[in-house]
């Protein structure tokens, strides 16, 4: 098989930047789009690290122990952890789990995004 495309990660609409004549950086693009469709209802007002549970729950979709099982060039696996409570000041929270596995080759012990 072959790695999984931003798109099937991060949603309809994302793309890598190119520097060009117009501008001499690059990056990678994720639409608003790809944020609602995850659960963000208005990513202009959302905080970081709402963005980033956005980000995660898209992932999550496509990065499934299913999808792992057949790809061995899918490097991540995205799942639920186990929900806990705890009390931070006078006010109880929920505590939700995402797990996040990275899979590569045993060459090294540490986590290099290059490798994934």
């Amino acid at each position: 098989m072959t790695e999984p495309t931003l798109v099937q990660i991060l949603g309809a609409g994302t793309t890598r930047l190119a520097s060009g004549a117009t501008t001499s950086t690059s990056g990678l693009f994720i639409p608003d789009s790809a944020l609602t469709s995850a659960g963000l209802a208005t990513p202009s007002a959302a905080t970081a690290e709402g963005h980033l549970v956005a980000l995660l729950l898209a992932a999550k979709s496509y990065l499934t122990q299913t999808n792992f099982d057949a790809n061995t060039d899918q490097s991540i696996l995205i799942s639920d952890g186990f929900s806990s409570f705890t009390t931070r000041g006078t006010a109880n929270y929920r505590q939700d789990q995402i797990t996040v596995s990275l899979a590569k080759v045993d060459t090294s012990s540490t986590i290099d995004p290059d490798n994934y």
